[in-house]
């Protein structure tokens, strides 16, 4: 059984029982065959579905977003906010799709030599509870726009999401068996996987997660994308904006209480501009209110469980033990933690060696430019980094030494469906979004012609 609770209020909001195996077979039965005419439809007929899917985000964005703060206690706004997003990349793949998987013809010694993108079949998702649509819908857009079908696994403590979302395809008019929410717990994942039917799987979640879906994937010699963790660093230069910089560099780490893979967790600041960057950022986290999730004014709300404020708590408590000092907050009540900044933070704290995956920012600083490189490399993460500077060529410099999947100049790491998005290292591999990511779960076919 599994049970969705309000993490604001603790309020138990709704129990699901899990699907039997028989159950599972079903539902993989009904999308094989969905999948065997779904793959034969045009673009055209698979995108006016796609664009009907974002005008139901739209039409009751209402009842989708206060589910995802009533399930895991994100600020209305910024659910709302999701929502809107998911809506953006049915649009784009919508619009895209068709070429983003267009042949490309390849001049060889063949009378015709092309490249072609066909479908796989079932690609199972597995989705955790922080962006419990945009991560969903990130996926589903560009796989089902690439003739696939979805099966999900959502995270069970956001199930009533995983049926909205289901809802939302059957309600635009997709194929009953197109996109299923699949009721199950972790433990039924390898079993699912393993099922001949589902060709691969696309997972964000934990590294422990990840690792155990990537070792059955590979058993079976399946296609797998991995969307893990993060440590992201924000750094800002001597000749940063820092008004601007601020301004961002508290969104980036604060923002959805914090649980994002992509939030920046170490900041970085050089030495020469450290006192008054700090100064100013402290003041704005200051100004951060916290309270009620569906209250339009908050920005902090709670955890999505208690067990996660814990786990920030014994993190922050164990580097203040090892010398780290609280400037701000540090507290936690409940599922509640205070936005927290920790200053004389060193390499072998919890804070900085390990994801936080919560409100509370490790602050550090550098001298020169290599010394803020080696520090973003500091990590078994591989995400992302911000890095603040009004000189374009010193970034240019510093770019190609970074070990990230991405590298922002004057702006916060973010996901967008024009570009590609995924990690390096134990952030995991493969990428979603963009024509990158349409491609990851489609046959690459070449086909040549000859002619005697």
């Amino acid at each position: 059984m599994m049970t969705s609770r309000n993490p604001y209020t603790g309020k138990e909001l709704k129990q699901f029982e899990e699907m039997t195996s028989k159950e599972v077979d079903q539902a993989l039965k009904t999308a094989e065959i969905t999948f065997q005419e779904w793959r034969k439809t045009s673009f055209r007929e698979r995108a006016d579905l796609m664009r009907k899917a974002a005008a139901e985000l739209r039409k009751n964005e209402t009842e989708y977003a206060e589910t995802i703060t009533q399930e895991m206690g994100k600020p209305i706004t910024q659910s709302y906010a999701e929502v809107e997003k998911c809506a953006w990349v049915c649009e784009y793949y919508a619009e895209n799709a068709e070429d983003h998987l267009s042949q490309d013809t390849i001049e060889t010694d063949a009378v015709k030599s092309y490249v072609s993108y066909e479908p796989l079949g079932i690609v199972l998702a597995v989705m955790p509870w922080n962006y419990p649509f945009w991560q969903v819908f990130r996926f589903a857009a560009p796989a089902l726009m690439a003739g696939n079908v979805g099966v999900l696994k959502h995270s069970s403590n956001t199930m009533m999401c995983g049926i909205n979302l289901q809802k939302i395809f059957e309600r635009a008019g997709f194929p009953k068996g197109c996109f299923q929410n699949l009721v199950i717990g972790s433990k039924k994942v390898e079993e699912v996987i393993r099922d001949k039917r589902v060709k691969a799987v696309t997972l964000t979640g934990s590294v422990g997660a990840g690792k155990s879906v990537a070792a059955t994937a590979g058993d079976e010699i399946k296609k797998s994308v991995l969307e893990l963790g993060g440590s992201n660093a924000l750094v800002v230069c001597e000749d940063a904006n820092i008004e601007e910089a601020v301004k961002i560099c508290v969104q980036a780490r604060y923002q959805n209480t914090g649980q994002s893979c992509i939030a920046g967790k170490r900041l970085l600041l050089q030495e020469s501009i450290a006192d008054q960057f700090l100064k100013k950022f402290r003041k704005k986290v200051q100004e951060l209110k916290s309270g009620d999730p569906m209250d339009e004014d908050t920005f902090i709300g709670v955890q999505a469980t208690v067990k996660l404020a814990e786990d920030l708590e014994k993190q922050v408590n164990q580097s203040v033990e090892a010398g780290a000092k609280i400037l701000l907050g540090g507290k936690r009540e409940g599922a509640y933690f205070e936005p927290t900044i920790l200053t004389e933070v060193t390499k072998d704290m919890p804070v900085w060696k390990e994801e936080t995956f919560g409100p509370a920012i490790a602050v550090m600083n550098f001298q020169t430019d290599q010394e803020a490189v080696a520090l973003v490399n500091d990590s078994e993460y591989g995400l992302g980094v911000s890095l603040f500077t009004e000189d374009f060529q010193r970034a240019k410099k510093m770019i190609p030494q970074f070990n990230e999947g991405a590298v922002f100049v004057n702006e916060l790491v973010k996901s967008d469906p024009r570009l590609p998005f995924g990690g390096t290292k134990n952030s995991g591999y493969g990428r979603e979004l963009s024509f990158h990511g349409i491609r990851e779960f489609v046959n690459i076919k070449t086909v040549y012609f000859n002619k005697f």
